[in-house]
């Protein structure tokens, strides 16, 4: 009853495993997964959209460089008129006579003045001189808002990349190591079956079995990590490329290990990282900042045209074109500009720290990738002449068992050490890889 409870567990998970193996339909490659994910990424898509409301905004701020034309139309109904009265005599007299004389008017007029409909229709331009330069500095500005945004777009495209890379190599580790944990559960069954068959014998202790029991339920509960680990990696590779099924395969393949630069040169092509890009591009917004405040002192002078049509008050023009100078000027700017030059001035002092900052923190990174992309380098040299070693063992084990020299545990117990050999080589070379991607991603590769 114990044995059939032992043997229960891994069938039961090999059941398990082989459905999922049959739902799994496609297997993906590394630049597959990364082209997908960069296809479907909310994140991408979001700052895209972005960039396309910074490009609008700079145009519309260059239509502020043109005139700004008004359109006005005004009805208006009176109730009550004015009324002009002309008394008598007003203009003068005409003398008919010593004694008789006409007055102009000969008596008091009265007149309305204007009609109770009114309206007036206008149209006019103002074109501004003064504040031309001000407002190319906020294009300036606008633009340089566009290009933040499309820095941003690169840094997360390459931390999907990067996410992606990481996922699936870890993914990759984690099924070898899935492999070497079956070759030892297969060796601790065989070595149960022969304590099995020795204690039929009398030739062993039940002590024995006891052991072997929990080697058996310690590989079994480590086979378990590993399929949950796995399980864990493609649901994150699943979530961040946009697949809708976690039922999917990678492609075990390594990709060729490309060789490692030198770490100073490695250093001199910081400047295409995007966290130092947007440090520099927080510098010059901060310049361009300082330089709107300095213009924002100038008065605003400009020009004004239009024309004007009334109808309904006699006493000003039906049509009217007119031309003018207009000027503006807030005293109280002069002194609260000199405050905002401060303020922008101190927001220079830290984006020129941030900068700074930024490059000491990428050259600690960039020293810390180099330093495990060596040693991951070293262990597979070191890994690969153990398992070389290991092969070769596993050859003599292979002929051994052929010419009945040994037990089948003996070579079960070399196939393990081969499979952890391969699982170190593996694990390292892959290793290797993320560090060289760690670096990619800090020289904004």
């Amino acid at each position: 009853m114990k044995n059939l409870k032992i043997f229960t567990v891994p069938l039961l998970m090999c059941g398990i495993l082989s459905i999922q193996n049959s739902w799994a339909q496609t297997t993906y490659s590394l630049e597959q997964l990364t082209d997908v994910a960069l296809k479907s990424n909310r994140g991408l898509a979001i700052k895209q959209w972005q960039i396309e409301e910074r490009k609008a905004k700079v145009k519309e701020d260059e239509i502020k460089r043109l005139p700004a034309v008004n359109l006005s139309s005004t009805y208006q109904y009176n109730f009550n008129l004015a009324e002009i009265t002309i008394p008598a005599g007003t203009i003068g007299t005409i003398p008919l006579s010593a004694t008789n004389q006409v007055l102009l008017p000969n008596q008091d007029e009265s007149f309305t003045v204007g009609k109770k409909s009114n309206y007036n229709i206008g149209v006019s331009a103002y074109q501004p001189l003064s504040q031309q330069a001000k407002i190319k500095t906020g294009i300036e500005a606008s633009k340089l808002e566009t290009v933040v945004s499309e820095k941003e777009k690169q840094k997360i495209t390459l931390q999907i990349k990067h996410g992606i890379e990481q996922l699936y190599f870890g993914t990759l580790i984690a099924q070898k190591q899935l492999e070497e944990a079956q070759a030892k559960l297969e060796l601790a069954h065989t070595r149960m079956k022969d304590v099995e068959n020795a204690l039929e014998a009398g030739k062993t202790l039940d002590v024995n079995k006891v052991g072997l029991l929990a080697n058996i339920a310690d590989e079994e509960q480590n086979i378990l990590k590993l399929n949950f680990q796995i399980q864990n990696y493609k649901s994150d590779i699943a979530k961040l490329a946009g697949l809708e099924s976690e039922n999917f395969n990678l492609e075990s393949s390594l990709p060729l290990l490309v060789g490692l630069p030198n770490v100073e040169e490695l250093k001199t092509e910081l400047s295409a990282n995007p966290d130092l890009q947007l440090a520099n591009l927080s510098k010059n917004k901060a310049e361009l900042g300082i330089k709107a405040a300095k213009l924002s002192e100038r008065p605003d002078l400009g020009l004004i045209a239009g024309y004007a049509f009334q109808s309904g008050n006699p006493l000003a023009p039906a049509n009217n074109p007119f031309v003018g100078i207009n000027l503006k000027w807030n005293i109280q700017d002069l002194y609260a500009n000199k405050q905002t030059q401060k303020q922008r001035a101190f927001q220079l002092k830290q984006a020129q720290e941030n900068i700074d900052y930024t490059k000491q923190q990428l050259s600690y990174e960039i020293d810390k990738a180099y330093r495990k992309a060596l040693q991951s380098k070293s262990l597979i040299e070191v890994a690969e002449k153990a398992l070389k070693y290991r092969q070769e063992e596993l050859k003599l084990q292979t002929d051994k068992q052929a010419a009945g020299m040994n037990l089948k545990t003996d070579l079960l117990s070399t196939k393990v050490l081969v499979a952890k050999a391969e699982a170190d080589v593996y694990a390292a070379k892959m290793s290797y890889l993320i560090a060289v991607s760690d670096l990619d991603v800090l020289i904004g590769k």
